[in-house]
């Protein structure tokens, strides 16, 4: 990729406006429904959880946080406050419901009796499992479709799409 710059209609510097007729438009045109489809694809998903809570009577954010706690557990409270972005007072109602309802299990660190970790109960992961095995099946029929090249620069690009979210997500928490 070039870092050639020169000015844009908008007096502002381009990269694209380096490479011939049309293909810097093109370029604009592709990035812009890449970024589209993103936002499209996250709105999919949120009614999908939306869905799912419904189906297994959670808050959207009870599910958030499960699907942390099941990704990466077992996690200290803090540790899971931290990642999902929330007040460690708010936490607590929300793993109160999720304890309550047999998705997870609070439980001491026996190396020190003050620590409590949070796991994700299996039983209630296979039911979870369950609600998204059809996105999960027509997820792997377009993953079919692609070489194990594409994949790698797919899952690259995922990758970095989440690094940036993440950057922008703790620098406007921090403004």
């Amino acid at each position: 990729m070039s870092h050639v710059t020169s000015r844009s209609r908008t007096g502002g510097e381009d990269p694209a406006d380096d490479e011939p007729a049309g293909e810097g438009r093109t370029r604009r045109r592709l990035t812009a429904q890449v970024k589209d489809s993103l936002r499209d694809l996250r709105n999919q998903l949120a009614m999908l959880n939306r869905q799912v809570s419904g189906k297994v009577e959670l808050k959207e954010i009870d599910l958030d946080c499960l699907d942390l706690i099941s990704r990466n557990g077992p996690l200290t409270p803090s540790t899971l406050a931290r990642r999902a972005g929330l007040h460690p007072a708010t936490l607590t109602g929300i793993l109160d419901r999720l304890e309550k309802a047999g998705w997870i299990a609070r439980e001491r660190d026996p190396a020190d009796r003050r620590a409590v970790t949070l796991r994700a109960l299996p039983d209630r992961g296979r039911e979870m499992f369950r609600l998204f095995s059809g996105m999960n099946s027509a997820m792997d029929d377009i993953c079919a479709g692609y070489s194990e090249a594409e994949l790698k620069l797919i899952a690259d690009f995922l990758a970095r799409a989440n690094d940036a979210g993440d950057t922008a997500t703790r620098n406007l928490a921090s403004s």
